[in-house]
């Protein structure tokens, strides 16, 4: 895996496009033994505003999926498909849902992963969550604690993954990638961003466990059973390291509006009825791992604090060449002052 080397596999075209090279990708397919039958095309899928993701698809409607990184200056660390090929490889073999890994590849000098499709439902736009009934929407809302009991539930040795990242505490090196990420992509100067950072650092709980923590895990990251609700695979493993578990549901509450909160914001969807509520997540999620929730205000404040980091840095990365953008609206510099008052008022309610 990975000594294949192309040149314009997905070649960007003009500001706002990108194009296929068709017999770059025949190649890939065939020596990866994947049957296929041209014509092929590539189309840009997913809402997510880091990596770029294409959709391939034969003449017989067989599908696979392409990621790379985003196109122009990239932080270090940022955007790392080889390491998530590593971390869907290790978990193939686990309870955890992820798609197989076809393989990797260079396409003049940038890492692609090919991977399998995994059909399902992504629940990605407020239109497809209203067509749900509500109480399918309980059910994926349930399931989504549930399955982050099972990534939490990872054996570290047993994959292989011990090493994937520092075992020192994980507030403190978050706090510091993101206030390092925060000052490299900024489009202008908050200083509460930067009040909130010194907030939290102050507040850091003591580190009782290390586990495999997803990082990103919300509702647009899963794809579920159209039927039954269940998650059938976990998606986006790019921000993917070793921490406190809490750290998780942290960030799956700070993704998970309330009614009459954030409501531009393009979570709000997980307000709509059926959706369980913040508290029963929690529940969930506990009666699963029977884990102590006690740091988890603090948990969920920098889970904030860090989405609106994101958020800014998807701005930047959008300014700086268009072709980043996803499907889905770029942020605005107001839905970003809306998440960080979101984390100013749970680290008050927390009581940092």
């Amino acid at each position: 895996m990975g000594d294949k080397i192309f040149h314009a596999l997905i070649r960007p075209a003009g500001p706002d496009g990108f194009d296929l090279d068709e017999a770059a990708m025949v190649e890939w397919l065939t020596s990866s033994g994947l049957d296929h039958r041209l014509p092929l095309r590539a189309t840009r899928i997913g809402l997510g505003q880091s990596n770029l993701i294409f959709e391939i698809t034969d003449a017989d409607d067989r599908r696979w999926i392409l990621r790379r990184p985003p196109l122009g200056r990239l932080l270090s660390s940022a955007h790392d498909v080889v390491r998530e090929a590593r971390i869907l490889t290790a978990l193939a073999g686990t309870d955890v849902p992820v798609p197989r890994i076809v393989d990797l590849a260079t396409d003049d000098g940038v890492p692609v992963v090919l991977m399998e499709h995994v059909a399902g439902l992504v629940i990605d736009r407020p239109v497809i969550a209203a067509a749900l009934s509500p109480q399918h929407r309980r059910a994926v809302g349930i399931a989504l604690p549930r399955t982050l009991a099972r990534i939490h539930a990872v054996n570290l040795d047993d994959t292989g993954l011990a090493d994937l990242a520092s075992h020192k505490p994980y507030a403190e090196r978050q706090l510091k990638r993101w206030t390092a990420q925060w000052e490299r992509t900024k489009t202008r100067d908050v200083p509460r961003v930067d009040r909130l950072a010194e907030r939290l650092r102050a507040a850091i709980p003591p580190q009782r466990e290390l586990g495999l923590v997803h990082g990103d895990f919300h509702i647009r990251n899963v794809i579920t059973d159209p039927v039954g609700g269940d998650i059938t695979a976990v998606l986006d493993w790019e921000l993917c390291t070793l921490g406190d578990p809490l750290a998780d549901l942290g960030s799956l509450l700070a993704y998970w509006p309330q009614p009459g909160e954030r409501e531009t914001d393009s979570f709000a969807m997980c307000a709509l009825p059926g959706f369980p509520s913040r508290a029963e997540l929690v529940t969930e999620y506990v009666a699963a791992t029977a884990r102590d929730v006690a740091a988890l205000g603090f948990w969920h404040a920098l889970g904030l604090w860090k989405i609106a980091v994101i958020r800014e840095g998807v701005l930047r990365r959008t300014r700086d060449d268009p072709r980043n953008q996803a499907i889905g609206a770029v942020p605005t510099i107001a839905q970003i002052d809306a998440v960080i008052d979101a984390a100013d008022a749970a680290a008050t309610h927390a009581g940092l």
